[in-house]
């Protein structure tokens, strides 16, 4: 299955990971005694971030530390970023609505 940045925000769990991460590196371990959940759940999270391409994982010793890929989170602004034209435009045609009634 293909993934996308879209997907790796869909989940508040998946949310949180990235901003711990954003942090710094962690283990898996670490990760999962942050949320009231099992090892092989945060596992999985770990795992679709991986597919998204929004974390990395390194090996240390035994270890393996996820680190955040946060460049992705462009595609995401870009993407609000043509929403925001749209309320802004919306807006500003409202304004000048509501300033023409005024005058009248």
């Amino acid at each position: 299955m293909r993934r996308d940045v879209f997907q790796a925000i869909a989940d508040p769990t998946r949310r949180e990971i990235l901003d711990i991460l954003s942090e710094q590196p962690r283990n898996v371990n670490e990760l999962a005694d942050s949320f009231d959940m099992s090892r092989p759940a945060v596992s999985k999270h770990v795992r679709i971030l991986k597919e998204c391409g929004m974390i990395s994982t390194v090996k240390q010793g035994r270890e393996r530390y996820c680190h955040a890929n946060l460049d992705k989170l462009g595609e995401i602004a870009l993407w609000v970023h043509q929403y925001r034209r749209f309320w802004n435009n919306s807006l500003d045609k409202l304004e000048a609505l509501l300033k023409e009634n005024d005058t009248k």
